[in-house]
């Protein structure tokens, strides 16, 4: 006689819930494309909340955070250490004021940070092949270099307005957008708020493909290459090819991010490119985690807004704007310190290791005593209860530059 099975609908729900989570983690690109939905929808409630000043604020922002989430899958993924990023955020942004020099321009804005990205393509892909053979402090060194060249390079250039730079004219803003801000907020949009939104859907698309190119076949052979050179050439990888790709992703966004700094600055010149920018981008990648790209935005923004919280509460105790300045700046050193000290793998490798004790210690507490089959003076529980057990199928492993953790398999001894 054939049995009948029931369903009841909580083991359907938990059933439908499975394969939704199994969805979610097989699918990065699913993944990601949720979370960039949410992200836009997020921007669009935050800018019609703020004024012109903190728009232009998370503007800054994002485009910090587009030129960082480049370093990130350079340094952290790949491990070669860049400090010329800022130099290469130069190439993006003089060639966006170059093609916006003219008030009559009607060049699209797409085809301008199109044409800013290649640029920086380009000339990463020269720096990549020179600096393909150097490693560790070498290829810091050649970085720097170029970091301090740059800038200076560009004063000497008339065609690049020398000191003072260029001023490039920022495209109206199209009807198509007027009406949309129009139609959710009841007024015109700002320039100041539509650069900003410009920025953070660039911010959003760079971050797309970082985050997939991370996941894919091509992300891993970057990965393999930092973790062991000798076993990735000998599982058929070729080195070379595997940094100048790296390097020319890592330049691409850093062109992106150079356009949407010309279209925030609206003047271009050699002091907005300094080495400090490029320093700034080393610590928010290491500070936030090596590889985690939101280590990177959540970084960019504790650099752009805590010193003006800082500031903002300095002057409404009445400390002048000199004292003010400097209390910002002592309080973004000690922010950094107390990251050091407390999460050494950066901020969100702090955070996923504090999730994975949370989640252990929540396991520990679920697992039942050990009942039945002990002898009267009390046996061992067995070894399926213990979380450490040798029997256990998969063991995560949390590297030590704050990346995805890893799952290694175990056999049974």
């Amino acid at each position: 006689m054939s049995e009948t099975t029931t369903t009841t609908p909580s083991t359907d729900g938990a059933t439908r819930g499975q394969q939704l989570s199994a969805l979610w983690q097989d699918y990065p690109l699913i993944r990601h494309l949720v979370t960039a939905a949410i992200g836009l929808a997020v921007v669009i409630v935050v800018l019609t909340a703020v004024d012109d000043f903190q728009a232009t604020k998370l503007t800054e922002m994002a485009y910090i955070a587009i030129a960082a989430g480049g370093l990130t899958l350079l340094t952290g993924l790949n491990g070669q250490i860049s400090l010329g990023h800022g130099a290469l955020m130069a190439f993006g942004a003089y060639t966006t004021a170059l093609l916006y020099d003219d008030r009559e321009v009607g060049t699209p804005l797409v085809v301008v940070v199109l044409a800013s990205v290649l640029v920086t393509v380009l000339v990463g892909i020269l720096i990549g092949i020179a600096a393909a053979r150097l490693h560790g402090p070498y290829l810091a060194g050649a970085t720097l270099t170029l970091a301090i060249a740059v800038p200076e390079i560009g004063k000497y250039f008339d065609q690049l307005g020398g000191d003072q730079g260029l001023r490039l004219f920022v495209p109206e803003i199209p009807q198509w957008a007027t009406d949309i801000a129009y139609y959710l907020t009841g007024s015109d949009p700002s320039r100041s708020k539509y650069v900003a939104f410009l920025a953070w859907v660039t911010l959003i698309v760079v971050f797309i493909l970082l985050a997939n190119l991370a996941s894919s076949r091509i992300g891993r052979r970057w990965a393999a290459v930092r973790d062991d050179e000798v076993a990735a050439e000998l599982a058929g990888i070729d080195l070379t090819r595997a940094r100048v790709s790296a390097f020319v992703v890592s330049a691409a966004a850093a062109g992106a991010a150079g356009a949407m700094f010309a279209l925030a600055q609206r003047t271009v010149g050699p002091l907005g490119f300094s080495l400090n920018l490029s320093l700034t981008l080393l610590a928010i990648v290491v500070l936030g985690g090596l590889g985690s790209l939101t280590g990177a935005i959540l970084l960019s923004g504790v650099l752009v807004f805590l010193p003006q919280i800082v500031m903002d509460l300095g002057s409404g105790a009445d400390l002048d704007a000199t004292r003010a300045s400097q209390m910002a700046t002592l309080t973004f050193g000690l922010v950094m310190v107390l990251v050091i000290l407390l999460a050494p793998r950066g901020l969100m490798g702090g955070v996923r290791a504090l999730g994975l004790r949370l989640r252990a210690a929540r396991a520990g507490r679920r697992t039942p005593p050990a009942t039945g089959g002990s002898s009267s003076s009390g046996a061992a529980p067995s070894p399926t209860t213990d979380p450490a057990s040798p029997s256990s199928t998969a063991e995560t492993a949390e590297p030590d530059d704050g990346s995805t953790p890893i799952t290694t398999k175990k056999g049974t001894s």
